[in-house]
């Protein structure tokens, strides 16, 4: 049957006059036979094969990062190849669970079993190199469960933004891929509680191409991949016709009534014959101070051979260069799955224009310049941070970014139930309120957490003690922001003369302070009632009617400042000391900034931080926790609130708990030292001889293991917060004990924020730097684009060798997510580098 396949393809494809190009894909697999590798995924020259080398991380259901998937000509071009129940499945369908997976090296062959436990349907994807491509079988040992009969299939999703602007072939028959959806759907059933639509039926879209071989672009060798079925029909559907973050998805439903290979698939992505990856060349696309390291890390292909001399071009007015610094890189070793070169160009200190040039690939410009640091934290606080502001209008010259969001804030979160962003809400309340009652006075303050529209409270009091700091080291005075808290206003790019460092503080304040007004404690915060509602994009206002919900009203029925639609977002109320705790930690941070500039939301704040420290102390703390909406650990966040008590109060008491505290909180150092050191002066030379030998333990931990020398992170989520960290944490032992550090890692967390990072050069703080994230995954993601300031999660690694920061797809949120805590540690950063350089 193959062969029969293969030759009316063949005649389909001459009558076509693309036979020469289509059929390079099979071939050139066969030239270059796909191999099973030590890595346990199939592999050829320039294209990858992965089955289930992932698994999806539990945080947030579908994260597009597991299955079979595609690497072909180093990007990452299909995923989720698995058996799903519908043919675009969104974030929240279900997924099949992982039982086991095996690798066996000598047939070359990978398993998955796999099973939907609540259909008692268990199947099997086996994967086998064949001379043509990978085949892939789903195996049934039982007939398909009836009520899945007409739903289950084999999925294998690929990247939207890898085909715009490319063609398919089905059995022959040309089209195109749509730059943006317009497909056919069809009305009928229950409405997907993750369609964003209110009203209305379901739908389903039609695919838009079928037939038994597939060929996605055959008029490009680097994105052809083949895809033929031994059996049953292939279908192609456009998944961003159901949601935005939809992907084009190739699908052969399971049969009825059959067990064995129920489905099969040859899968042959085009190998480029001799592809080699062009060179990465990371360097800071912001630049460099005069004085401080420069280390460009040249990551490349490991079928590449190094090519040579690396040099450093300066550049004239006229746009000539001349070689400024030239130098053979030395080896790096080995990361991952590419191989590295350091090219030091440290002892140029002449400050101008610059470009790194390797291999024949040139960078963008750079500067060196002494001031190179001076407004790099600009756009994160006049842009971003406003950008994110809760319960206010945010105006920009000609553009609304939002309108006065969430005037209807909250209504009481039912008893026992789970929120599908990590908040839960216990047996009880713990409030006077009613489950669905609303809950007054929470219309006030606070950032909208990330790329979603919820108020987390563990992130609020994150930025303002971040914030604090800023103001306690530096007081910048900056002022291009008005902000009128009567008139719930924000006007970008407009002074007011206040410093905007404390009205943001100010804002975050007025939440925090809020929580206990409204119910006497820290909440877990306020957040979407609904799926349809947290997939929501674009202007927050729009997401609620802003009117609080009467239930005596008819759903869309309007009365004065109430309104029938429950809308409203929920508060989730359940007590959690780990909570107050870190509520007060930031409070008695804010009350310390507005001394000055708002002594009666200073009184307030601190008069709440004092009052919540004493209440806790007089009763077993409360235990409450989920996912991470509940506070840190208990003793972490403890410790926290007395570093602050003790730096706005200087009252003993504090020290004395921070000293009781040390050796249950001793092990994260690296994450405590930013706020703890500078509070040493306040504690006995005893203490202070303690976290002296923890901070020389720190420092004396091998280093990273890898070319750029600071903590890559490995799990779901990408790491550049613990970058920032581990750059913060050297700045703080550089201040405290100057003997053990001189704070060059805050240099190095920067560089890697500015591009000097596996997989790409971009820098990941968006319109920082020549060359900068553009893509990103915040409340305008949907239109492919950025919020200046904003820093992003990074690179993420994809098991068990891929590290990716997708510029051309905003919708992978573990790598492009921004959320709002990131930016207030980027400005710490920046202004810690600028005062180790005014220190030099």
């Amino acid at each position: 049957m193959e062969s029969d396949v293969t030759g009316k393809k063949i005649d389909i494809l001459l009558a076509a006059g693309l036979l020469a190009s289509v059929a390079a894909s099979p071939a050139a697999l066969a030239q270059s036979r796909i191999e099973l590798n030590d890595a346990g995924y199939f592999e050829t020259r320039g294209v990858n094969v992965l089955v289930f080398s992932n698994w999806y991380d539990g945080l947030f259901a579908d994260s597009k990062i597991s299955g079979v998937e595609i690497i072909q000509q180093g990007e990452r071009t299909a995923t989720n190849g698995d058996v799903r129940l519908s043919a675009t499945p969104g974030q929240w369908d279900p997924i099949g669970r992982m039982v086991k997976r095996t690798v066996d090296a000598k047939t070359g062959t990978i398993e998955a079993l796999l099973e939907y436990p609540e259909h008692k349907f268990q199947y099997r994807i086996r994967a086998e190199r064949k001379p043509d491509g990978v085949h892939i079988a789903v195996i049934l040992d039982q007939p398909l469960p009836a009520a899945l009969v007409g739903k289950a299939g084999f999925n294998l999703e690929f990247l939207p933004s890898a085909y715009f602007r490319e063609s398919y072939l089905a059995d022959g028959k040309g089209g195109s891929f749509p730059l943006y959806p317009a497909g056919d759907m069809v009305a009928g059933g229950e409405r997907n509680a993750a369609s964003g639509r209110d009203i209305g039926p379901g739908a389903e879209p039609l695919p838009m191409a079928s037939g038994q071989t597939i060929v996605f672009a055959p008029e490009d060798p680097a994105r052809r991949v083949t895809v033929r079925s031994a059996a049953g029909k292939l279908e192609l559907f456009d998944g961003r016709n159901q949601a935005q973050n939809g992907w084009f998805v190739l699908r052969s439903l399971i049969p009825e009534g059959k067990t064995g290979r129920v489905v099969e698939w040859t899968v042959s992505p085009n190998s480029v014959p001799g592809w080699l990856r062009d060179p990465v060349i990371g360097h800071s696309q912001l630049g460099y101070a005069p004085q401080q390291a420069k280390v460009a890390v040249i990551e490349l292909d490991a079928n590449a051979k190094p090519a040579g001399v690396a040099r450093l071009l300066r550049l004239d007015a006229t746009g000539k260069t001349v070689v400024a610094h030239s130098a053979t890189p030395k080896p790096a070793g080995k990361y991952l799955r590419y191989n590295y070169l350091n090219y030091d160009f440290s002892q140029v200190r002449e400050p101008g224009l610059y470009q790194l040039d390797y291999a024949g690939k040139r960078t963008a410009t750079f500067r060196i310049a002494p001031d190179i640091y001076d407004t790099a934290w600009h756009p994160s606080l006049d842009v971003y941070m406003p950008v994110q502001m809760d319960h206010m209008l945010v105006n920009e010259a000609y553009r609304v970014w939002h309108g006065d969001s969430h005037r209807d804030d909250a209504r009481q979160a039912p008893v026992n139930h789970e929120h599908v962003d990590l908040y839960r809400q216990g047996p009880t309340t713990d409030t006077k309120y009613k489950p669905g009652e609303h809950v007054p006075g929470l219309d006030v303050g606070g950032w909208l957490d990330a790329g979603d529209f919820d108020i987390r409270t563990q992130t609020q009091y994150a930025v303002v003690r971040t914030l604090a700091r800023i103001w306690d080291d530096h007081q910048p005075m900056r002022d291009q922001t008005l902000v009128d808290h009567n008139l719930r206003h924000v006007e970008m790019h407009v002074p007011d003369g206040k410093p905007d460092l404390l009205q943001q503080i100010e804002h975050g304040a007025l939440y925090l302070a809020s929580m206990y007004d409204a119910v006497g404690y820290a909440v877990h915060g306020v957040v979407e009632p609904n799926v349809a509602q947290y997939t929501h994009l674009g202007d927050a206002a729009t997401k609620t009617d802003g009117l609080i919900y009467d239930p005596k009203l008819a759903y869309g029925e309007r009365k004065g400042e109430r309104s029938g639609t429950p809308d409203d977002r929920w508060v989730f109320t359940s007590k959690s000391s780990a909570l107050n705790y870190g509520s007060a930690a930031g409070l008695a941070a804010a009350a310390r900034a507005l001394r000055s500039s708002n002594p009666a939301l200073s009184e307030k704040a601190l008069g709440i931080a004092k009052r919540v420290w004493d209440e806790e102390h007089s009763h077993a703390p409360h235990t409450f926790s989920h996912g991470n909406t509940t506070g840190g650990k208990l003793e972490h966040e403890e410790f926290g609130a007395a570093i602050e008590l003790l730096l706005t109060t200087r009252d003993a008491k504090y020290a004395e708990r921070i000293e009781a505290l040390w050796p249950a909180v001793s092990g994260a150092f690296g994450y405590l030292a930013p706020s703890l050191l500078p509070a040493l002066p306040l504690t006995s030379p005893a203490f202070t001889a303690r976290v002296r030998e923890a901070a020389r333990a720190w420092k004396a931990a091998p280093a990273p293991a890898n070319p750029y020398g600071v903590p890559i992170t490995e799990g779901g989520w990408a790491g550049n917060g613990a970058v920032m960290q581990y750059g913060l944490t050297d700045h703080a032992i550089a201040k405290a004990f100057p003997e053990l550090s001189d704070g060059s890692r805050v240099f190095r967390a920067l560089d890697y924020l500015h591009g000097t990072h596996p997989g790409s050069n971009l820098s990941f703080v968006s319109g920082v730097g020549t060359q900068s994230k553009e893509v990103a995954y915040g409340s305008n993601r949907a239109d492919f684009s950025f919020i200046a300031g904003g820093v992003v999660p990074g690179v993420l690694i994809l098991k068990p060798d891929f590290p990716e920061n997708s510029e051309n797809w905003p919708f992978f949120w573990g790598e492009n997510e921004y959320v709002v805590n990131m930016s207030p540690t980027y400005i710490e950063l920046v202004h810690a580098a600028r005062e180790l350089l005014a220190k030099q």
